[in-house]
């Protein structure tokens, strides 16, 4: 039997998925306008690849650069731009961009080659138009196999991202503030609906009541315990059912108080003020809410997810050969596991594992104890420079940033995003004392943020905590690819590495 407590209900928007068939394909079918700007990208690619592998011989003797600066003209820019444009209109003509028929993976399939085939027509310019015969007629059938291959593998990863939040099975956990007749209806709704994805922790009000026998039974504190019971339990949502009139302070201040700690709240009642959190209007329930985002949500966090998937997969192909050096040193010059895993929190605190490349001896958790009294690092986190559980291996990899390579496993499994704040251990997370740090759980995880393009372990945690704030204040597509522009500059300079 459930728990009350522990009850799992509905479908409304506390659920996680209300049904996953449908919300697959409305996220494949943002995912699909995506790949509308990128099958130019990826078509191009591949008959430049196709240039280059066909006439290896050619660019090693001139070099890559050189052998391509030669062939950039105004005809050949021409032809590209004919033959991307022509392979859209071919892909839209054979409804490659429709998510209905991104179910049926067999037909869609055959449609991908049929549109590949008619696109491709544009190529046969190229060894037409060829002065230096480099480019042949052998050379454009391997550019539609090659065409095709990129494409289906590019379709697969969008599949993948669509149905890849579906899978996951983790209830959205809800507290009510309030018991009660509303607050007891609004559980007995979400209690009695079918689809599981909803967890109701209980009731949270104040000490004078009025609580029921069966509100009572289901009591998790009081007001003035809600900013603890928020910092201890991993909260989605806060559903504010206290009366208007007689708690018009009370409802106030639940909703700065979520939103100091970065737990979103919804109310039913009319309009309050907030200082950072969104509003919008949906339905709990067969209740009308209105909940406060802390964070955009909307078709840019399916274009985040689909850009995570894709730079994932892409990066732990193309570094798949490092990955594996890596490793090999790593195992011939200390004992251990390659792989370190530790438990994290990550997206409302929720638990994970991370995984990096081990850069300690093995037993350097059991050690820590022993080091706290050497901690340079301010706050809650702890950092040494000159860590004498560091192996030589793992100095290099800190150094360079390698050993966080593995994390884009992390990325492609949904616990982190490529760009958000860093992911706290257990130890640090548990250690934070101001709530509003606390705020900086609000969104996932990532590889890289504003504090490593900052200055990383050289700044104090004030800052990496004020940072993180900044970056889910004002966040948006644009800023996380400014970021990652310039992730790649603070690796190399190495500056602030641990």
């Amino acid at each position: 039997m459930v728990t009350a407590a522990h009850a799992d209900a509905g479908t409304g928007p506390f659920a996680r998925t209300a049904r996953p068939a449908r919300s697959t394909v409305r996220r494949a079918a943002v995912l699909l306008r995506l790949c509308r700007y990128i099958d130019p990208l990826v078509v191009v690619s591949a008959l430049l690849f196709v240039f280059v592998a066909t006439n290896a011989a050619h660019v090693g003797a001139a070099g890559l650069g050189a052998f391509l600066e030669m062939r950039i003209t105004v005809k050949n820019l021409l032809l590209l731009a004919a033959f991307a444009g022509g392979m859209q209109l071919s892909l839209g003509l054979f409804g490659l961009y429709d998510e209905r028929a991104a179910t049926q993976p067999a037909e869609y399939t055959v449609r991908l080659v049929g549109a590949c085939l008619i696109g491709c027509v544009p190529v046969l310019l190229f060894p037409l138009t060829s002065r230096t015969g480099l480019f042949r007629p052998s050379t454009v059938a391997s550019v539609v196999v090659v065409t095709v291959v990129a494409l289906t593998v590019l379709r697969a990863i969008v599949w993948i991202g669509a149905a890849a939040p579906a899978a996951k099975a983790a209830p959205r956990e809800v507290l009510i503030v309030g018991s009660g007749p509303r607050a007891l209806t609004l559980f007995r709704e979400l209690y009695h609906q079918d689809g599981g994805g909803v967890r109701v922790h209980g009731f949270v009000d104040a000490d004078a009541g009025p609580w029921s026998d069966e509100s009572a039974r289901r009591r998790v504190g009081t007001l003035d315990e809600l900013e603890s019971y928020l910092i201890r339990h991993p909260i989605d949502d806060v559903l504010i059912t206290l009366p208007i009139k007689s708690c018009y302070g009370q409802i106030q201040q639940a909703i700065a108080l979520c939103e100091r700690i970065g737990v979103r709240a919804a109310y039913l009642a009319d309009v309050f003020q907030s200082s950072t959190a969104r509003q919008s209007f949906e339905e709990t329930g067969g209740f009308p809410v209105i909940r406060m985002h802390m964070v955009p949500s909307d078709h840019r966090l399916v274009i985040k997810r689909a850009i995570d998937i894709v730079a994932s997969v892409l990066g732990l192909i193309v570094l798949s050969p490092l990955l594996l050096v890596i490793a090999a040193a790593i195992k011939l010059t200390s004992p251990g596991p390659v792989i370190f895993s530790q438990e994290r929190y990550g997206l409302n605190k929720r638990r994970f594992r991370m995984f990096k490349f081990r850069t300690m001896v093995a037993d350097a958790e059991s050690l820590l104890p022993s080091l706290e009294a050497h901690n340079e690092a301010t706050g809650p986190v702890f950092k040494i420079r000159r860590d004498p559980r560091v192996t030589r291996v793992g100095a290099l990899l800190r150094k360079s940033s390698l050993d966080e390579v593995p994390q884009l496993v992390n990325v492609l499994r949904g616990d982190m995003s490529l760009v958000g704040p860093r992911p706290l251990s257990l130890r640090d997370a548990q250690r934070i004392s101001e709530p509003t740090q606390m705020r900086r759980f609000s969104v996932p995880p990532g590889v890289t943020g504003l504090w490593q393009v900052s200055g990383r372990s050289n700044l104090p945690f004030t800052r990496w905590v004020v940072l993180d704030l900044e970056y889910i204040d004002g966040w948006s597509l644009g800023l996380d690819f400014k970021i990652l522009a310039k992730t790649l500059p603070a690796v190399l300079k190495g500056h602030g590495a641990v």
